[in-house]
């Protein structure tokens, strides 16, 4: 991502210290965190991705960047998976701040045509600087595994659903107590028409805005009633 991004503007890598998958915006408040130098020039910190973009820029960076980006992560994330993403998390860390961001994913695990994903993602990204980055937004972009990527229709989605995870795989330690692996996550449960399943199933790259109100507005007057609330 970060050679793909070259000359588009000034790059600041602030990345976790190791894999973070499922940590969803968890933010580490029970220890300090420590940011290290690599000999490349990239920072990283032994914490979580939301702990990445929330230091980045509440102390370390100094300044308020233009742009956040996050991943390209090593297999998709999409419909429920979002809920659970360390990398959407990043990026909707950089969002809450008031910063345009953009998460990336490739549909597959395997970093199978690395490089075509990431020239798809300079380009979005080129596109999305070309169109303004005046008011935050949060796109979450879901790339095939094909080395046309950069060729591929662009899709705007919407998120699909999934079934119930698979149940937790359970297993004996050396010292003889169950322990126990979280399942795989469920197959789709609703990917038709104009969700991001349906889209990459296609062969198509999925861009899907999302917001952060979890409110379900529909149903306000509904519990409002039901719960008695006095006007």
């Amino acid at each position: 991502m970060v050679k793909a991004c070259e000359g588009l503007g000034q790059i600041e890598v602030i990345a976790p210290e190791q894999n973070a998958s499922g940590t969803s915006n968890s933010l580490t408040l029970g220890r300090p965190l420590s940011v290290f130098s690599a000999a490349n020039g990239f920072r990283y910190v032994n914490g979580t991705p939301s702990d990445c973009v929330h230091v980045a820029l509440t102390g370390l960076l100094g300044y308020k960047p233009d742009l956040v980006l996050s991943g390209i992560n090593n297999g998709a994330n999409m419909g429920d998976d979002t809920l659970y993403s360390g990398t959407v998390a990043a990026a909707t860390e950089g969002y809450l701040f008031g910063i345009p961001s953009i998460a990336f994913s490739q549909v597959e695990k395997g970093w199978g045509h690395l490089d075509a994903a990431a020239a798809l993602a300079r380009q979005v990204v080129e596109q999305v600087i070309q169109g303004g980055l005046d008011k935050a937004f949060l796109l979450n972009v879901n790339i095939p595994n094909r080395a046309d990527a950069l060729s591929l229709p662009r899709r705007v989605t919407r998120l699909g659903r999934r079934h119930a995870s698979e149940p937790v795989i359970k297993q004996q330690s050396p010292r003889g107590e169950t322990i126990y692996w979280i399942g795989p996550a469920g197959d789709a449960r609703e990917a038709g028409a104009g969700t991001d399943f349906h889209a990459t199933a296609a062969g198509e790259v999925s861009i899907t805005p999302l917001q952060v109100d979890l409110t379900h507005h529909a149903v306000l007057p509904e519990w409002a009633a039901r719960l008695g609330q006095k006007a």
